[in-house]
């Protein structure tokens, strides 16, 4: 890591040890009741200059920023502030100064005219440190007087050039409950930057000058107006009381990921209260076994939403084995009874939840072991077992053909095939009847075949010598 990436963790760490949290862990209700700050973080890098249609992207971007202030004047419960980056030091080809941030109007009320006369002032002439703007609004925030919901909107036309990572910052506001997931509006930023801002926060793309003005503006009112959402994961009582899944909620259109996550429920016993754009459509995926998939939800805007997934979940238990057993982390096949699909691959020797339903198992033992019907209820543990093997110890002394047969259940069938090679060594196999049947690979006629049958027992030893 640059020497300049590693003071600015080093910063991070010791910031978010003393900066209160703010918003992590609010209730909807909780949080209408605080105030709303936005920090305005505003591109003035020296690529802002750049023409987009018939003006500067500085010149369009900053006057249209000015214009939407004017709808916040005496909003009731909104604070201001203006972080720039890239307007202090002019931009030299390998020499962009990286400390070239500023908080030029902190945050408070009654901001808008100040912000709108300093915007007037600015020159874009540097570059582009988004992950050192992003780190030092914890610090702008902690100026803030009591608790409030801090926005970040973040107004770029370009990515990182610092070598940091505004995703990491990012996370690590949001975890530390410093801002909720920042806004950002890309200024004709070209597709392949796009999906960079993914990880960073609520992405809307301008791509052209006249549909600036409309997103900032939606952008704005749900800064104001949150809108949020629960994720309610439902046991069979329809009680939102499941948690500790994966789960991924992205843009049903787009594919993009918008939420990446763990369930959470926090001390009440209440699923989080996440902050979502309403505009689109999402799909929530819940990452159980087999997996859980919800399509087409909507949001209603300015409101608390329920997002809600059945998803009564049992456990299916082969922890049941003696210490040091031959079926220690054995590959155990699950599928749904009405399907051949593999639900997981899981280890004998583990405990793992599966959503309620009736399952058929296949261990992966010589010769495999089926275990039909088994039905997990929700909450419930079902212990599965299947008998210990044997130890076959085969000594051949030469290359050969043949193999070991199992003979059960009214058929002969091959498990272990010999294929031209020395067969001589362990075989684990489990308890029944077989054959062992071999010819060396130098004799040449079928009646020097030699057989030997073989009773496995459970937990047994066994030794053949041909």
């Amino acid at each position: 890591m640059p020497p300049r990436a590693l003071w600015c963790w080093i910063f991070l760490a010791a910031m978010l040890q003393c900066v209160p949290s703010a918003v992590n862990g609010q209730s909807a209700a909780v949080e209408e009741e605080l105030p709303t700050r936005i920090l305005f973080v505003f591109d003035a890098s020296n690529s802002m200059n750049a023409f987009w249609g018939q003006r500067r992207k500085w010149d369009v971007a900053r006057e249209l920023l000015s214009a939407s202030l004017d709808s916040l004047y005496r909003v009731e419960g909104v604070e201001l502030g203006l972080r720039v980056y890239g307007h202090g030091t002019k931009h030299v080809q390998g020499q962009q100064d990286c400390d070239d941030t500023e908080l030029i109007v902190p945050i408070g009320t009654g901001r808008n005219l100040i912000i709108q006369q300093e915007l007037k002032k600015l020159r874009a002439q540097g570059t582009t440190p988004i992950a050192r703007s992003l780190l030092l609004c914890a610090d702008d925030f902690a100026q803030c007087e009591g608790p409030g919901r801090n926005v970040i909107l973040l107004i770029t036309d370009g990515v990182e050039a610092c070598d940091e990572d505004p995703c990491a910052v990012s996370r690590a506001l949001q975890a530390q409950g410093i801002t909720i997931q920042p806004f950002i509006i890309g200024i004709g930023l070209e597709e392949k930057y796009r999906d960079t801002f993914q990880c960073v926060g609520r992405y809307f793309d301008a791509a052209k000058p006249e549909v600036f003005q409309e997103v900032l503006g939606v952008v704005i009112d749900q800064a104001i107006h949150s809108t949020t959402a629960q994720i309610d994961l439902l046991n069979a009582e329809g009680e939102p009381v499941v948690t500790n899944f994966a789960f991924d909620l992205i843009e049903q259109s787009t594919g993009h990921p918008v939420l990446e996550g763990v369930h959470t429920l926090n001390a009440r016993g209440v699923p989080d209260t996440l902050a979502i754009n309403p505009v689109p459509t999402y799909q929530l995926t819940v990452h159980t076994l087999p997996q859980v998939q919800i399509k087409d939800i909507q949001l209603k805007a300015k409101q608390h939403n329920h997002i809600t997934a059945a998803v009564p979940t049992g456990f299916i238990d082969l922890t049941d084995i003696r210490p040091r057993s031959a079926l220690l982390d054995l590959p155990v096949r699950i599928t749904r009874q009405d399907s051949c699909a593999t639900v997981f691959n899981q280890k004998v020797g583990t405990r793992e939840r599966y959503l309620a339903g009736t399952y058929d198992l296949e261990f992966g033992t010589i010769p495999v072991v089926r275990v039909e019907d088994v039905r997990i209820g929700d909450g419930r543990i079902v212990p599965v077992s299947i008998p210990e093997p044997g130890i076959l110890t085969l000594n051949t002394g030469t290359a050969g053909y043949g193999g070991i047969l199992y003979l059960g259940e009214g058929k002969r069938e091959m498990v272990v095939p010999f294929s031209g090679q020395d067969p001589s060594g362990r075989f684990t196999l489990q308890p029944g009847k077989y054959m062992v049947m071999f010819r060396a690979k130098h004799a040449t006629k079928t009646d020097l075949t030699v057989t030997r049958p073989l009773d496995i027992r459970a937990g047994g030893m066994h030794h053949i010598d041909f």
